[in-house]
Parts: structure tokens; C-alpha cells; sequence
């Protein structure tokens, strides 16, 4: 392979991975690339998970084998099948060494490999239909980080040493293109969450939202928002100091989660001070009240405060059409506003207080009510 064709493999390479939008697509570029670039049949990116003892792959692309998954839940392997790994990537690289690639074939090791083992990857080869792989550890912040593996079926040219050189170039860029995946994932993490509970935030809660209604208006699925107050914090901040009220926030954000957990694929959220909510997408309108009730519950017994004040709006419950985000998260507010008003030990639900339910009617009433004055969903506050 020319110098040219290599440089535009290692450039379309670092492209594919900067494409990427999240950690999964950035896997998948880099196996990919480092497959076409190095003319294989089939690559695997993996992670060696050094507190399990194990290599874990991430992601396999190209001509999988029987059982192989492109993103595979359970495909992990024990370091003492492989102990170059630990040789490779610990032992001699730690001494100074450089972690350089290596090849293998289904007949042994080739030149430049590593003799002297019992190589499980040998019997791998030939149990696929493999002639022979290039493996090339990745090095991510000054330490080991896992592995990129590239194999050419059985009949094509066996990789040689000048393949192994290049899938070290390769694995180098690789290791690059999945820093900078971490980063932006991070960054985005960082965007979407709660900084002093862990919860979502109400950004991330805008996204969700839109996006479950806009499924409720195509397919009908059913979209539930539970919004609620955590009663007593201004008490306890000008009793017991902000740390005391923060550590408040912080109980009732995990009873939240756990909460939530009862509504699969539910998210749990922060909306700013006191105020937090739940968004179920898919569960029944009664299978979210009865998790509101426990967060009710829950939240009565937490040392430091007095309780939640908290309503329920659902596209199941006869409120009327919910055409947008906002007129749901109307109709929870108004909810939550009632059941303050009424120091309700229960979550109030939006619709279910018959044909005039006072809380449809104050959510859809014109800008004069409390939801329209103190808050909008898109204009609230983190």
C-alpha cells in the first residue's frame, strides 16, 4: 500500500471518528477505518477492563462469525487466555517498552509475533475462518487502554510486519479520535445534568419532552409529567444553612430516581431550586400515579422536610388534547399548584376530578394564572 493511499486511510480514519455522535458511533468509525485501512475482512475495538481482569469488546464490524454482535453485551475475555495483553499492555510497556501492534495467523505466530504462548487467538482464527489478525494495543492518557484487533479470512495475504507498523500509526489515532469522543460526552453530560443531585436537568428535560409528545401525536404513545415542590427548603436553608438545605435536595433527588425506577425509561429531574419532576414515556397514567403516591410517601418520611407537593398529567387522563410540551407541564404544574394549595399528603392528577376538573381548567385558562405567571416550561430557570 502506497504512502498516499495510507495517509488518506489514516485521515478518513480520524474523520469518521470526529463524525461520531457519541461514544458507540466513535467505536464504531474507528473499527471500521482501521479495518479499510489495513484491508481486513472484520475488526474489533476492545477495552481491558483492568479491575475485572478482563478484555471486553466494545464493538465488531465487517464479516462477523456465528455469535459475534456488532455491539455485544457479554463478549469478554479472561487476560490469562491472552497474556501478551498483560505483557503488551502492562508489563513491558510499564518497563519502557512501546506498545507496538503484532501479528498472528492460524497457523502460529507470525514474524514479529509473540512466541512461547498458548494463543487462544490462534484456535479463534481458525474456529472463524480467519487467516491471520493484526493486534495493536491503544494508549489513552499515558495508560493502557484496550485494543484494536483487525483479521483477513482465510486464502488473503497474511498481515506482515509493515501492516503491523501501520496499525500502530492507526491505533495511535484511534486512541486520539476516543479521547475526544470522552470529552464531548462528558461535555454533553455535563449539559444535561443536575450539578448538586445527579438528576437530569430541565434542558434535558425540554429535549425528552418534545420529542415524547411529538411520538404521543404520531403514535399515540402515552407521555406522563409529575411535577412536584420539595415543601420545607427555605425553612431549613434559613434554619440550618444552605449545606443543610443542599443535603435535602440531595435525599429527595435519590428518592426520586428511586421512583422513577418503578416506570421503566422514566427520567428523573431537577428543575431548579425546590422544584422537580418525572417524565414517563410508555407506562399507563396509573402505573405513574402509583409511583407518584410512593414518592409522596417517601418524601413525608425524609428527616429534614416536610413532605412534596406533587401533580400528575397524562395523555391517558381526559384532559384534552395534548398538542404540545408546555400544555402538559401546564397541567402537571397546575396539579402541583393544587396540591400545595390543599397540602395534599397525595399526588393531585390533572383530569380526574370529573368534566370541570378546577385543574384543566386553570392550566388552559388564559395568562393570568399562577402557572402562566411564574413560570413557562421553556422560560424556567436551571
Amino acid at each position: 500500500m502506497g504512502e498516499d493511499i495510507r495517509l488518506a486511510a489514516v485521515v478518513a480514519l480520524a474523520q469518521g471518528m470526529a463524525a461520531a455522535h457519541g461514544s458507540r458511533e466513535a467505536w464504531r468509525a474507528a473499527a471500521a477505518g482501521a479495518c479499510r485501512a489495513l484491508g481486513g475482512s472484520f475488526a474489533a475495538l476492545s477495552v481491558w477492563e483492568r479491575e475485572l481482569g478482563r478484555l471486553r469488546v466494545l464493538v465488531n464490524v465487517g464479516e462477523r462469525a456465528a455469535g459475534e454482535e456488532e455491539f455485544p453485551e457479554g463478549e469478554a475475555y479472561p487476560v490469562h487466555q491472552f497474556p501478551e495483553i498483560t505483557e503488551f499492555l502492562h508489563e513491558r510497556w510499564a518497563g519502557g517498552g512501546e506498545p507496538n501492534a503484532w501479528v498472528e495467523t492460524a497457523e502460529g505466530p507470525a514474524a514479529g509475533g509473540r512466541p512461547g504462548y498458548v494463543h487462544q487467538r490462534v484456535a479463534a482464527l481458525r474456529r472463524r475462518g480467519r487467516g491471520s489478525c493484526v493486534v495493536a494495543p491503544i494508549v489513552l492518557n499515558g495508560r493502557a487502554w484496550g485494543e484494536l484487533y483487525v483479521a483477513r479470512p482465510t486464502g488473503a495475504p497474511v498481515f506482515g510486519r509493515e501492516d503491523a507498523d501501520f496499525a500502530t500509526v492507526l491505533a495511535a489515532v484511534v486512541a486520539a479520535g476516543i479521547a475526544q469522543a470522552e470529552r464531548l460526552e462528558e461535555a454533553r453530560r455535563l449539559a444535561f445534568t443536575d450539578a448538586l443531585t445527579g438528576l437530569a436537568n430541565r434542558r434535558a428535560v425540554d429535549a425528552r419532552l418534545d420529542e415524547a409528545v411529538d411520538r404521543h401525536k404520531r403514535d399515540g404513545v402515552v407521555v406522563s409529567l409529575v411535577v412536584c415542590d420539595l415543601n420545607g427548603l427555605k425553612r431549613v436553608n434559613d434554619t440550618r444553612g444552605h449545606a443543610v438545605g443542599d443535603r435535602l435536595l440531595e435525599r429527595f433527588g435519590s428518592v426520586l430516581s428511586l421512583c422513577g425506577a418503578m416506570l421503566p425509561g422514566a427520567l428523573a429531574a431537577r428543575l431548579g431550586g425546590d422544584e422537580f419532576c418525572l417524565l414517563a414515556v410508555g407506562p399507563s397514567a396509573d402505573d405513574v400515579v402509583r409511583a407518584a403516591d410512593e414518592l409522596c410517601r417517601r418524601a413525608g418520611e425524609l428527616e429534614l422536610g416536610e413532605g412534596v407537593a406533587c401533580g400528575v398529567a397524562s395523555t391517558e387522563d381526559p384532559i384534552g388534547p395534548v398538542r404540545s410540551a408546555r400544555r402538559l407541564f401546564r397541567l402537571a404544574d397546575a396539579a402541583q399548584y393544587r396540591a400545595k394549595a390543599e397540602r395534599a399528603e397525595r399526588p393531585v392528577v390533572a383530569g380526574r376530578a370529573g368534566p370541570d376538573d378546577p385543574v384543566v381548567r386553570l392550566a388552559d385558562a388564559a395568562p393570568s394564572g399562577r402557572t402562566a405567571e411564574r413560570r413557562t416550561f421553556r422560560g424556567r430557570q436551571p
